[in-house]
């Protein structure tokens, strides 16, 4: 039985691309690709668009529902990068037919909700979107995402892939 693709945030899996040269593996996540007859690909937006490890930390800016992509410490606008580079992903990632993708938490690149966006108050709304993930979900709707976080939960993991596995089945070719 061929195995069902999920894309997967880098670090998740233990990769050292963190902007601080860390990793946020989660063993949970690892482990299921053996339990569920999964593939990851896993993906980290800042290093496929060429920042490197480690790198200044970024966050988010400006209007929720586009927000700006800045380095904190010098105020560089990496949006248009990250943008440019998503648009070329998404088409690879739709070419090895993934059927759902788990993204990090709190990241300006991957989260998918409740991410810091800084507008000049003092506090951040929690309200974004990271870039990619945004793109991401714009470009596929229908495909099962989830956060991380979530998947702790044994029983919303379990819950997730069978949302995978009946995308996938109804999405057959």
């Amino acid at each position: 039985m061929e195995r069902i693709k999920i894309g997967i945030s880098s670090c998740l899996l233990g990769e050292k691309v963190r902007y601080d040269g860390e990793q946020k593996l989660n063993p949970v996540l690892k482990d299921a690709p053996v339990k569920y007859n999964i593939e990851y690909v896993p993906v980290c937006p800042e290093v496929e668009c060429g920042l490197s490890v480690p790198r200044k930390a970024m966050h988010l800016e400006g209007n929720p529902d586009s927000p700006r992509l800045i380095i904190t410490e010098t105020g560089e606008d990496m949006t248009d990068r990250m943008v440019k580079w998503a648009q070329k992903r998404i088409i690879q990632l739709e070419k090895e037919d993934i059927r759902g993708f788990i993204f990090k938490s709190n990241s300006p690149g991957c989260g998918i909700k409740s991410v810091n966006i800084f507008n000049g108050n003092s506090l951040p709304s929690k309200s974004g979107t990271g870039i990619f993930a945004g793109i991401f979900i714009k470009r596929f709707p229908l495909l099962p995402t989830e956060d991380e976080e979530n998947l702790k939960n044994p029983a919303l993991l379990e819950n997730f892939i069978e949302r995978i596995c009946a995308f996938a089945k109804s999405c057959a070719k």
